[in-house]
């Protein structure tokens, strides 16, 4: 009730302001506009208004939206009751009806003028940064999450591959947007669309020149235990001897080694789990020599948990590795590539146990990796883990340099799922001495 009553004070405070007042007025205007021919005009004038809006009138306006667009109480309730009374299918009807907020429908109209969408989508960046400070807008979001799921269903999206032939526009967005191995130059780009590699994303029609998302796939003949050969060059460096050139044997693995969201207003709407699927179903019809998907993938929740995690809630052999890792990299701090390299066996061990236990045994926790969760709520198996993987400062800073594969059976991937749905991590038989108490 109090967040409640704030947002009210809030947004009586903003109007105050004239230009803030056209727009909330705007707003109004909109939802109740019965005719279309006003519509365009209407939808327009919010979304100039919005763009014009300081960081604090933004604040004020989702203000607006939670209490002045919310549904009406009294009608709730008296339909509720009607419902109960009587409970037809016309009564749920109307009950529907007066229980959906007109903000869904000022969402709806915005999205129909130029620019709409990506003005949506602006909103709800700003909507979520508010919410870390402000109280009381979980519902606004809501709306949001509920409409942008449905205008962002994969079935309206278009499948795409990215090529060194695709608009420069979209190659400088890829460079841009790419957030798991950075891309340093063109001349990295381009060796990432070479043959032996695919990019794919999925683009909306309303945001024709704009990935929503995108995946970087190699082509090889195993399953990788390290990032650098799949990012790095082609040596430059022409062989010793060349007399007859070997035949290269075609690809049999396919690994997914970075997956990018490029819209940030999009968070929670589910596009990666549908792009690798679709990914897959393209190249396995693209490339008959393919066998076996997989990915090469960080664990950037790993040293954070290290971090929490109370020796007393592991077990005694997890606890042992636990204490034994922690004091060593107490001494090797800042981590480097070498101190990676010159590890000792036993910390590497160490290393193995904590990094899988964490994998199999806290991806329903409130300290999950959020990659191991959207790959094995995806139905992927985790395969293997390796030490060494990725010695980025990145890679050393958040997993103490751990990459992962999670393997994707495609006639497994539901069975799976519908495990990790249970609470169960489906892993590699490989893995299960590192998973013993």
């Amino acid at each position: 009730m109090m967040s409640w009553k704030n947002l009210l004070a809030l947004s009586k405070r903003a109007k105050t302001d004239g230009g803030f007042t056209r727009l909330v007025d705007a707003c109004h205007q909109l939802v109740s506009e019965r005719g279309q021919a006003n519509l365009y005009a209407l939808a327009t004038a919010v979304v100039e208004g919005w763009n014009g809006l300081s960081a604090d009138r933004q604040e004020a306006f989702f203000a607006v939206l939670a209490t002045e667009f919310a549904p009406d109480g009294d009608a709730v309730k008296a339909a509720a009751q009607a419902y109960i009374t009587e409970p037809s299918p016309d009564a749920l009807t109307t009950l529907s009806g007066v229980t959906e907020p007109p903000r869904q429908e000022l969402f709806r109209r915005i999205n129909r003028t130029t620019g709409g969408t990506a003005t949506l989508l602006s909103m709800r960046v700003a909507l979520m940064a508010c919410m870390k400070t402000r109280k009381g807008l979980n519902a606004v979001d809501a709306d949001f999450l509920h409409l942008l799921s449905s205008w962002f269903n994969p079935g309206f999206l278009r499948f795409e591959p990215v090529s060194w032939g695709s608009p420069a526009a979209l190659l400088e967005k890829i460079i841009q947007h790419e957030a798991v191995h950075a891309i340093d130059s063109w001349t990295h780009l381009r060796r990432r669309l070479e043959s032996d590699r695919r990019c794919y994303a999925f683009f909306h029609p309303q945001l024709p020149n704009e990935p929503l998302i995108f995946v970087e796939v190699a082509l090889t003949q195993e399953i990788p235990g390290e990032i650098a050969p799949l990012i790095a060059l082609r040596s430059e460096t022409p062989p010793a001897k060349a007399a007859k050139p070997s035949k290269v044997p075609p690809p049999t693995t396919a690994i997914f080694y970075s997956i990018s969201n490029c819209q940030p207003g999009l968070r929670g709407v589910s596009l990666g789990n549908f792009l690798i699927k679709r990914v897959a179903e393209h190249l396995a019809s693209e490339v008959n020599s393919l066998k076996t998907y997989c990915t090469l993938s960080p664990v950037p929740g790993f040293m954070r948990w290290l971090d929490k995690v109370d020796a007393t809630s592991l077990s005694a052999k997890d606890a042992l590795a636990a204490d034994r890792l922690k004091s060593w990299l107490a001494v090797h701090k800042p981590l480097s590539a070498n101190h990676v390299q010159m590890m000792p066996s036993d910390v590497k061990d160490s290393l193995l146990r904590l990094c899988t236990s964490f994998l199999v045994s806290h991806s329903h926790s409130a300290f999950a990796d959020p990659v191991a969760r959207f790959h094995l709520d995806n139905g992927a198996r985790l395969e293997a883990v390796h030490v060494g993987a990725d010695v980025s400062a990145k890679g050393l800073k958040q997993s103490a340099s751990v990459m992962v594969n999670y393997l994707y059976d495609l006639g497994a991937v539901e069975a799976r799922h519908q495990a990790f749905v249970s609470e169960e991590v489906v892993y590699a038989n490989a893995l299960k001495k590192w998973v013993k108490a």
